[in-house]
């Protein structure tokens, strides 16, 4: 039988948040430095954030995650964004498209990154940066559904929501990563002891 609080990732799992923050920060900073915000930018940079993100995210997410709730989750995630980066591919180019592609992306994968946070919560140092992250990304769903049809101002909030998701997403993973060398280090400092 399993323990229902055993923690839901595996040690590694810090890793994810980083490739998911860089992979994140790249069309940030595209984006940032582009004089064009076009519909057309922002489907490009969307798109190949998307796919990359979803497909390399998803795999790891699915590797290093032991619960198979979340893991499910992680993966159909993954699969979601893939599905409308390819979208932002296929389909002609425009402002409704962006934002309504945008839209429902964030919406499906904030709600999903939500709940796995909220599941995992108490068991898992990563929980807060899932609710962190989906939180976010469903702020980014409403704003994109509230937003004036405006191609300057979407594309800038699309890069905007990246340079916040990327910079929190690093400095979540690399906090993993040290809480584990900290834990990995007590017990063997307790072990070291004399009476």
């Amino acid at each position: 039988m399993t323990d229902a609080r055993k923690a839901p990732e595996r040690t590694g799992y810090w890793t994810v948040p980083v490739v998911r923050g860089v992979l994140a920060v790249i069309p940030a900073i595209v984006i940032t430095f582009s004089q064009d915000h076009s519909p057309e930018l922002g489907l490009v940079a969307f798109g190949i954030w998307a796919l990359v993100a979803g497909v390399v995210v998803g795999a790891l997410g699915f590797r290093l995650i032991d619960d198979p709730v979340i893991r499910s989750l992680a993966l159909v995630g993954g699969i979601v964004s893939a599905v409308a980066g390819l979208l932002a591919f296929s389909l002609p180019a425009s402002l409704p498209l962006f934002l309504y592609l945008v839209s429902v992306w964030a919406a499906v994968t904030g709600f999903l990154e939500l709940y796995a946070g909220l599941r995992a919560r108490g068991r898992s140092a990563a929980a807060r940066d899932w609710v962190a992250a989906g939180v976010f990304t469903a702020v980014l769903a409403i704003v994109f559904l509230l937003l004036p049809p405006d191609a300057v101002t979407a594309v800038g909030l699309l890069g905007a929501y990246l340079v916040i998701l990327g910079v929190y997403l690093l400095i979540g993973g690399f906090s993993l990563k040290w809480a584990a060398k900290e834990q990995d280090a007590a017990p063997r400092a307790a072990g070291t002891e004399q009476s």
